[in-house]
């Protein structure tokens, strides 16, 4: 038990960055609970008045309730924000926002405060203030219980729940995060917390990036003396560290009311926070499952001091209550519903099959594996049954760390089956990368090979561990792996043969994966696909292809590697490391098309590029092997004609296609080798991708002066702008990126109609000319703003190219924004030794041939691209670059 000695509450001191003294005031409340019968004294930060004075009618309270060892003063953007809005006509809301008892400027009652006395004094402060609906609590830290324990309390007035990094809930066995632990020790918690300002200051440094001084010491500026920092040790004491301690019956009691809330609920969150991780945001999201989520990749745990958060909570209000809660997808508008035919039929119609299904080449040991429909559709039930008895249910994530071949096609296929939810993060995005995506989907089981369980052990990755192939026992207990897939599918044969049922099907609104970007254009996002747009795609891509169960394919992509059981065809994956597509060989290629008589082969760009560089080590028996293929398609980013026409070469029977898509729609338009020749005589600027494929939509929104798509969607041609799609197996949303899914679907609330319910702006940079084709120009974020409106690169990057001796280019911008130049940093033919300035000669050509002005030509060995693809150039990266090399720094590699 910590306390201090009792003191009166006062105002704030004036000048305290971004705080108007107009907003406190001191509020005298009956006490509750072990204080009945006294009188407490409250300071609050509140808008009211502000709101009264502009004369605008309240749309709700926001009841803020800080954490420790803050104070009111961490919501003054929330009040200024409110204010602003109500100023402009918008929703105004009401913010009041407290300093709790024996915190901030409140009164030091010198009593013991715990969690349950906590909740009842905030019920006794919003009494006397007679608050009435609609109110919408939000917290942060420890404020985050007790604004939840009011909101529990009070479901008559309550609209709505808004958090910050906190928790309600800690699992059994698992210690409480280590700074807390710290702090709290015996003969370290007064010392820490009170005596000292060790706690506070710790805490101050919790913020990306740092915290500007003046803000310190304003957060300082309550607890100036130990006699006043008596509330920040107590509340590290009522932390419940145990089911023994004094709060713990609380905290249950309030965890489990939450789960009972129906109210709209938004969670912000820092995935850097090291107290409140994501642990507790998936507790959260188990509780709440309808809530929206946005994590700030990058922030800690002063996410108010970090991020826009109040910009966010206000736009999150702007609507009514029920326009807060997002909506459930509605299949029916598109017959899906009806027609659902899950992903696993295919398989389940081939069940008695003995022919082959599934060849993996990429085995090291011997000749390609070879499995046939029965033995697939066999090992997917045993690890469906296998998985269930571990406790994997419908709405489960697993996070699967396992190459394409057909362990990843079973477990994929299993685990759909039961509505579990599979997590895809490939090993291109790097361990960072990695971890940054497992953490963030916070999987409870995590499947994988011996590499990416060390991984996932190494760094903290959560989940229960099932390793791919069977451990020595000594590997097992260091990888923390409870079983392997043999057992699991042992458990499961057993399950089976015993005549127990299998758990039910999940239906078309039913999440079914998280797919992560290449992480290109910034952090990979989760793209989560429920069964029924996973269904759409498999029909698209069938009926696109014509593809029957005779056609087979070779999948040197990744993403496409799965879709074969669904196909009902026989499906090969090439020998290559997955993770570094250059490594494909044409060698690799036909063999899998030889083993398999494939007559479709998927790849990626950079695969397309090697397999070509290593074409003329064909012999005639795999020169023969590829003529038999029919289809090609580069998939993955839209290459040009003259790769495109080197790989005809190589597969010379093949109509080669380039489709256009991304994670978040594989495939959205389609164009062959002989559409793009046909387009290149028009005068358009860009790469020619073709029209939409089947029923998909493709709009364009124009870019402003400013190099913004502002631009209302629409099918005028000739117009620079975003592209905006919809699709049937169009991306449900992002996980847990609920501002990135309001500004992928922003302005498009108009096209909503019965034949495309759900729309996205892809960040793709384009047009589309008189014939309904599209033209990628490049990413929203590349777009170069010079003094005479917006350029796109690809056009001046395909100018670049055209030019001898260049084998790649990219166009970026340099300057102010408004005042950009345009610089050319050109590949070229041979690699230069060392980067920097071209050649005159080469410089005066590529001028000559570009549709714009440039500042500068530089060369370089090799250009900067994503690791998923390596083809994308990472034009960010580079235009950072050209700046520091055109400003005299000594060049290096971009």
């Amino acid at each position: 038990m910590v306390t201090a000695p009792a003191a009166p509450a006062a105002l704030p001191p004036t000048g305290l960055p971004g705080l108007d003294p107009a907003w406190s005031r001191l509020v005298a409340v009956p006490g509750t609970g072990a204080d009945a019968g006294r009188t407490r004294t409250w300071h609050v930060l509140d808008t009211g008045g502000e709101l009264e004075r502009l004369g605008a009618a309240r749309a709700g309270t926001i009841l803020a309730v800080h954490g420790n060892p803050t104070w009111s003063y961490l919501w003054r953007s929330l009040l200024a924000a409110s204010v602003a809005a109500a100023a402009a006509g918008e929703p105004a809301w009401r913010v009041i926002a407290v300093d709790q008892l024996e915190m901030g400027y409140s009164e030091r009652t010198g009593m013991h405060r715990p969690l349950a006395q906590r909740v009842a004094d905030l019920s006794g402060l919003t009494d006397a203030l007679q608050l009435e609906g609609p109110v919408v609590t939000l917290g942060h830290d420890w404020g985050g219980v007790v604004s939840l324990g009011w909101a529990v309390d009070h479901p008559r007035p309550l609209a709505g729940v808004t958090l910050l990094n906190t928790a309600i809930h800690h699992p059994e066995g698992v210690p409480i995060p280590a700074p807390l632990r710290l702090a709290g020790a015996r003969g370290v918690l007064a010392a820490s917390t009170v005596a000292t300002t060790a706690f506070l200051d710790t805490t101050l440094t919790l913020a990306s990036p740092p915290l500007p001084a003046e803000v310190k010491d304003a957060f300082r500026a309550p607890y100036g003396s130990a006699d006043r920092r008596g509330g920040i040790g107590g509340f590290v004491a009522d932390i419940p560290v145990d089911a023994s301690h004094e709060s713990r019956a609380e905290l249950d009691r309030i965890a489990a009311g939450v789960a009972a809330l129906e109210v709209p609920a938004l969670m912000l969150w820092g995935p850097k926070d090291p107290i409140f991780s994501d642990r507790y945001l998936d507790d959260l999201v188990d509780r709440l499952p309808h809530a929206d989520v946005h994590r700030f990749e990058g922030a800690n745990h002063l996410i108010a001091e970090e991020r826009p958060y109040a910009e966010a909570i206000l736009q999150w209000l702007s609507g009514s209550a029920v326009s807060m809660r997002r909506p459930a997808v509605d299949y029916s508008t598109n017959g899906m519903a009806e027609d659902f035919v899950p992903l696993w039929s295919g398989l389940d119609a081939r069940a008695t099959d003995d022919d082959v299904a599934v060849i993996d080449m990429s085995t090291k040991r011997g000749p390609a594996r070879r499995v046939t429909w029965r033995q697939l559709h066999d090992r997917v039930l045993d690890l469906a049954a296998g998985l269930a008895e571990l406790g994997v249910q419908r709405g489960d994530r697993v996070s699967l760390l396992v190459k394409p071949g057909p362990t990843l096609t079973a477990v994929i296929y299993a685990c759909l089956r039961i509505g579990a939810v599979v997590v895809v993060a490939d090993a291109g995005l790097g361990v960072k990368g990695l971890t940054r995506a497992v953490r963030g989907a916070w999987p409870d089981a995590i499947i994988g090979e011996r590499l990416g369980l060390t991984a996932a052990r190494a760094l903290g990755w959560p989940g229960m561990r099932i390793s791919a192939e069977r451990l020595p026992y000594a590997a097992k207990a260091a990888l923390d792996v409870s079983h392997s897939l043999g057992q699991v599918a042992a458990l499961g044969a057993a399950i089976r043969s015993s005549g127990a049922a299998p758990p039910p099907e999940p239906g078309p609104d039913d999440d079914a994966a998280i797919l992560f970007t290449s992480g290109s254009t910034g952090p990979a996002k989760g793209v989560v696909y429920r069964h029924g747009q996973l269904s759409a795609l498999r029909d698209v891509l069938a009926r696109h292809l014509e593809i029957t169960p005779e056609t087979g394919l070779v999948t040197g992509f990744a993403p496409f590697a799965l879709l074969g059981p669904a196909l009902g065809t026989r499906s090969a994956t090439p020998d290559m490391d997955v993770s570094a597509p250059r490594t494909l060989t044409a060698t690799a290629v036909a063999a899998a098309v030889r083993e398999s008589e494939a007559g479709i082969v998927f790849l990626s760009p950079a695969a397309v590029l090697n397999v070509v560089a290593t074409a003329d080590a064909l012999g005639p028996d795999e020169r023969a092997a590829l003529a038999r293929v029919h289809t090609f398609l580069s998939t993955g980013a839209p290459i040009g004609e003259a790769l495109l026409t080197s790989a005809a070469e190589v597969m010379p029977n093949a109509t080669p296609h380039t489709p256009y898509g991304m994670t978040e729609c594989l495939l959205v338009t389609d164009v062959t080798l002989e559409g793009i020749r046909a387009a290149a005589s028009a005068p358009d600027a860009g790469v020619c991708v073709g029209e939409p494929i089947g029923d998909n939509r493709v709009l364009v929104s124009a870019l402003d002066a400013e190099g913004r798509a502002t631009g209302a969607p629409s099918a005028e041609p000739g117009v620079l702008g975003e592209i905006v799609i919809a699709a049937g197996h169009l991306k449900d949303h992002y996980d847990r990126l609920w501002l990135t899914d309001r500004m992928a679907a922003r302005e498009t609330e108009a096209l909503v109609d019965a034949d495309a319910p759900r729309w996205h702006r892809t960040g793709d940079l384009g047009h589309l000319d008189a014939e309904g084709r599209v033209w990628i120009e490049g990413r929203t974020q590349h777009v170069i703003v010079a003094a005479d409106g917006p350029i796109a690169p690809v056009g001046p990057e395909q100018d670049a190219e055209s030019v001898d001796g260049v084998r790649r280019a990219g166009v970026v911008g340099v300057g102010p924004h408004g005042l950009r130049q345009a610089v050319a940093v050109v590949e070229t033919i041979p690699p230069v030794a060392r980067p920097g300035l071209a050649e005159p000669e080469l410089a005066a050509a590529v001028r000559e041939r570009s549709r714009v002005p440039l500042a500068a030509v530089l060369a370089v060995p090799q250009l900067p691209t994503d690791i998923r693809h390596n083809s994308k150039i990472d034009r960010s990266r580079l235009s950072a670059w050209a700046e520091r090399v055109l400003a005299g720094e000594k060049p290096s590699a971009p």
